[in-house]
């Protein structure tokens, strides 16, 4: 990575941090601790430390960034496409913290308690999402697909929940599917 796009990149994460603290987030759990993982789907600690069980999906947002850019912006050089897709996770950090998306997961899907993120885990989502990035970058297609569908697969059967459950959720909830995951 050149000089330039990692000090983009450290710009974008720096900027997201301080639209979030401007926002009114926490920057860390209202707890006074950081831990490094919670296994809970939602207890009061889920989104609020380095990682959780919503961690993999940003992994997998990475993945998928990767393959999309590679699709439609082949041309353009890789640091490009990794900044693109660091602007589009952070501008989701920002948008999931807002009123409206902590409304709409509390409603609609399994994150009941949801309460937004803590800053230090929108910014270690922002990483996960450049791990799986990089991660697609260099591994072959197959490990790639192999990789995704253990992200989605593992919290599937640990905790009802995954990107694909979260984003129909988000966009058509459906009551049988939302009874399902809460019955956990």
């Amino acid at each position: 990575m050149t000089r330039r796009a990692a000090l983009t990149s450290i710009l974008i994460v720096i900027a997201a941090g301080v639209i979030l603290l401007a926002m009114g987030r926490n920057a860390i759990c209202t707890c006074g601790t950081v831990d490094l993982w919670v296994g809970t789907r939602d207890g009061p600690t889920t989104s609020q430390m380095l990682s959780d069980w919503y961690s993999p999906s940003h992994v997998a947002h990475g993945l998928l960034f990767y393959a999309g850019l590679w699709l439609v912006a082949r041309r353009w050089p890789i640091e490009t496409r990794f900044l693109v897709a660091l602007l589009i996770e952070a501008a989701w950090e920002i948008a999931e913290n807002t009123p409206w998306i902590i409304d709409r997961y509390r409603e609609q899907t399994a994150a009941l308690g949801y309460t937004g993120d803590s800053i230090v885990n929108s910014l270690s989502d922002i990483g996960m999402m450049a791990l799986g990035f990089l991660a697609a970058r260099k591994l072959p297609l197959w490990l790639s697909l192999g990789l995704l569908l253990a992200l989605e697969l593992v919290p599937l059967f640990v905790i009802r929940d995954n990107l694909t459950l979260n984003v129909w959720m988000l966009l058509a909830p459906n009551e049988s599917l939302q009874a399902w995951q809460s019955a956990l």
